[in-house]
């Protein structure tokens, strides 16, 4: 490099200094130190586990014939009433079971219309559903 062009960096560099500040023409290191490189480790390991979180979220299984998302995969259905402990494949039972803990025919039978006394934790005892079971398959 010639002289004249380390003088034309040299004002540039001072020309950046007057507008912006010494800190616009130091080098990065110059205010470096271990303090500051721990916490910039630190920044990059929480980065790295959210993005594998967010990878984990979109990543796609091949399960027959089919891309589904692997999310999808490792989430267990509750398809067994707690009460009566039938498993239905009834789809109006997804709401009951959301809502009330319990398929539809268990709503219809204990808790229809009395929906205050079933959220403050009341439940049949085994020979109310026992002679429901009976009622039924009979």
């Amino acid at each position: 490099m010639s002289k004249k062009d380390l003088n034309t960096i040299a004002e540039l560099e001072r020309a950046i200094a007057q507008k912006y500040g010494k800190q616009a023409v130091q080098h990065p290191r110059s205010s470096w130190d271990d303090e500051k490189e721990k916490e910039y480790l630190e920044q990059l390991k929480t980065l790295a586990e959210k993005e594998n979180k967010k990878k984990e979220k979109v990543e796609k299984v091949a399960k027959d014939g089919f891309l589904i998302s692997k999310k999808l995969l490792n989430k267990e259905s509750n398809r067994k009433c707690p009460v009566c402990e039938i498993y239905s494949f009834d789809i109006k039972d997804n709401m009951y079971m959301a809502k009330f803990s319990c398929c539809y025919q268990c709503y219809m039978e204990f808790v229809e219309e009395r929906e205050e006394r079933w959220k403050t934790g009341w439940r049949p005892n085994k020979d109310e559903i026992e002679k429901r079971r009976l009622s039924k398959n009979n």
